[in-house]
């Protein structure tokens, strides 16, 4: 394992990814976006161990946190470590043509956000590799939010809409001073047959992230004819023990090698 690997470029807080080689120097590549509300949470320990041992390259990494800047930075850091491992892949070892992305929660949006978003120029950034893709050939969404201007009445313990909600921090403010910035944050405004093919998985006892922001982009994604499955835990809440058990690793590695085949 490489760790601490700075992937962007330029006057800005310097961001790093850890890196678990694959099988060999032809293995697809997965990663790993974490989740803390884009407030919180670490790329260390990430649940990728079914896939590694199952011989896929890993990478795990951090990105800009609303403390220090909100939407799109998140995005445009996830983007640019694309980028980076793209420019590397020579000295890391994996195939550039089969790179995807995976992330519970905030995590999650972001792994939705980057199987949606390719070709969309303002979410690249300029934090360095702009010549290299940012393209993902598929995503695994864990429970993350879809649709931040239509959240707040969904039903959930938490006012998605205030200006200290993760969502309210990730746009500025209250959702509806920002309702552009929110839309542009929503990964369902991007739904199109030219998504990434991608495997959403929710709880139905999710008390954070409502199971319809899952069944929204799901329902749209079918409906444009993209490559899309829908994984419903009855009974599981927010990244609770059903997330780390077998069953579910198995569910991503099975997604992954049909997607993302040695």
């Amino acid at each position: 394992m490489q760790a601490d690997i700075r992937y962007n470029q330029g006057p800005v807080e310097p961001l790093h990814l850890d890196y678990y080689p694959g099988r060999d120097k032809t293995a697809p590549l997965v990663v790993w976006i974490h989740g803390g509300a884009w407030l919180a949470g670490s790329r260390k320990k990430p649940p990728t161990r079914t896939l590694h041992d199952a011989g896929y390259a890993i990478a795990s990494i951090s990105y800009r946190l609303t403390d220090v800047a909100v939407f799109p930075a998140q995005i445009q850091d996830c983007k640019c470590a694309i980028r980076f491992l793209r420019a590397h892949a020579d000295v890391l070892g994996f195939d550039t043509d089969r790179i995807g992305v995976w992330g519970e929660s905030a995590g999650g949006h972001l792994a939705a956000m980057m199987a949606l978003t390719h070709g969309h120029a303002d979410l690249e950034g300029s934090n360095g590799y702009l010549s290299y893709s940012s393209q993902v050939q598929a995503a695994c969404d864990w429970f993350g939010p879809t649709d931040l201007v239509a959240m707040p009445d969904q039903g959930s313990k938490m006012d998605h809409a205030s200006p200290d909600s993760p969502e309210g921090r990730l746009v500025g403010g209250h959702i509806s001073e920002y309702i552009g910035l929110a839309e542009l944050a929503s990964p369902v405004s991007y739904a199109s047959a030219d998504s990434a093919p991608m495997l959403i998985v929710h709880g139905t006892e999710d008390p954070l992230i409502p199971l319809a922001q899952s069944t929204m982009l799901f329902d749209q994604l079918k409906r444009a004819g993209a490559d899309v499955r829908l994984s419903i835990y009855k009974g599981s809440g927010h990244g609770d023990g059903a997330f780390r058990a077998q069953p579910a690793l198995d569910e991503v590695l099975d997604f992954f090698s049909q997607r993302l085949p040695f």
